[in-house]
């Protein structure tokens, strides 16, 4: 698991502090690894243990430990760092049985990663605040491969003297943060970002399967195009591996689909109206039709493909 890690950074030096990070999936077990090589002192949590046990065996060198609960994992720790799947399983590692809140020493900090509605971020922060401990809602962007490189850009919502307490923390698996607002301003942040995402990836689908089918040689429309107007992180960072029919480079079409669910809630509670991210939303819906939910977003090509395959 180590050799993925790219050493394209030298760690800040922090205060040597005591941290736990709950939720070792595609993005939680590169931040955390970060966290081990920066030299602070990391315990982790998974439900599935064997993924923790695997984690800890590939930083064995540093000072790392995993545990068999949040609780645990969470004793005597200046920050709680979480990145699980939505709001149910955030609420089950802060709140639930063993869960975090339960064993976060006062004036410690919990700073959670995951995309979730900006409702259970204020709620938890108000649980937190009524313990004495301090929330933070720290939604990331950049996909896999910002996490691997510690490149990603963390968008948050809390007090100002937290973020400023956490920023040398998320700075060691980040290119940048910013302190959007109050808690949920984070999440909030995270829907318009995945809200523009969607719009643009189509587009960029749609120039593509075009400029094939006019039989230009796509590969230098990009590196032309991509210096101009036209120019993207997705046209950048996606477009040659769109190119090549490969999508297991970023983020899950089923996790967007999770994400976009949560941005229209809010929509309609706001009246804000969606209408170009509800019909990407429903090419992912077909993409999951075909058996390509597990694909990374960028399969909205993919899509038209096999639209195209059809018509003929």
């Amino acid at each position: 698991m180590e050799n993925s890690y790219i050493d394209h950074r030298e760690y800040k030096s922090i205060p040597n502090a005591k941290v736990a990070f709950i939720g070792l999936g595609v993005m939680g077990a590169s931040m955390a690894g970060h966290l081990a090589k920066s030299g602070l002192s990391v315990t982790v949590f998974n439900r599935n243990t064997q993924k923790s046990i695997a984690w800890v065996k590939s930083f064995k060198k540093y000072k790392v430990t995993y545990a068999l609960s949040p609780k645990e994992a969470s004793i005597n720790a200046d920050f709680v760092l979480s990145c699980v799947g939505k709001d149910d399983d955030l609420k089950d590692v802060t709140t639930g049985q063993n869960g975090s809140f339960e064993a976060m020493k006062k004036g410690s900090i919990f700073i959670d990663h995951t995309t979730t509605s900006a409702d259970i971020a204020i709620k938890l922060s108000k649980i937190a605040s009524n313990l004495n401990i301090n929330f933070l809602d720290a939604p990331v962007s950049g996909g896999n491969l910002g996490a691997i490189r510690g490149q990603l850009s963390v968008m948050c919502g809390g007090e100002l003297s937290i973020y400023k307490k956490s920023k040398p923390i998320i700075d060691l698996y980040s290119k940048g943060s910013s302190l959007i607002g109050k808690n949920g301003s984070g999440q909030l942040a995270k829907m318009v970002n995945q809200i523009c995402i969607a719009g643009l990836i189509q587009g960029l689908a749609e120039g593509i399967n075009f400029g094939q089918k006019a039989g230009l040689n796509m590969k230098k429309v990009l590196e032309i195009i991509e210096k101009g107007a036209a120019s993207s992180w997705q046209m950048q960072n996606r477009g040659s591996t769109m190119l090549d029919g490969k999508y297991d480079f970023g983020f899950a079409v089923d996790l967007m689909r999770k994400d976009l669910e949560i941005a229209f809630k809010k929509a309609e509670e706001l009246n804000a109206m969606l209408p170009v991210t509800k019909l990407v939303d429903t090419f992912y819906q077909e993409l999951q039709y075909m058996g390509k939910g597990e694909l990374d977003t960028t399969s909205l090509l993919a899509r038209l493909k096999n639209q195209t395959k059809k018509q003929i």
